[in-house]
């Protein structure tokens, strides 16, 4: 699976990654329900990470589409409520 970070570039995952990733998505869904900034910020780091960590970066100019779309490390709790599925960022 091809996950794109706004502004930061794309990453391949495997797919036996999305249980880590889910995980993280559902934390941060809970922090932002309880309106938890601080938490939230916490958590979309460490999904961000996770990313980064367990995939490999495809190269600058690759144009894969991606099948997750991951906010920018300094994004608003209000502008991810915005990017929300029922799922939350990942779906499943």
């Amino acid at each position: 699976m091809i996950v794109r970070i706004m502004g930061e570039g794309q990453w391949r995952l495997a797919d036996s990654h999305l249980v880590e990733l889910n995980t993280l998505d559902d934390e941060l869904l809970a922090e932002m329900e309880s309106g938890d900034e601080d938490g939230f910020h916490r958590t979309l780091g460490a999904l961000l990470d996770a990313v980064s960590r367990l995939g490999d970066p495809l190269p600058d100019d690759a144009l894969e589409p991606s099948e997750l779309i991951l906010p920018a490390p300094d994004a608003s709790l209000e502008e991810v409520r915005e990017m929300l599925s029922d799922d939350g960022l990942i779906p499943g």
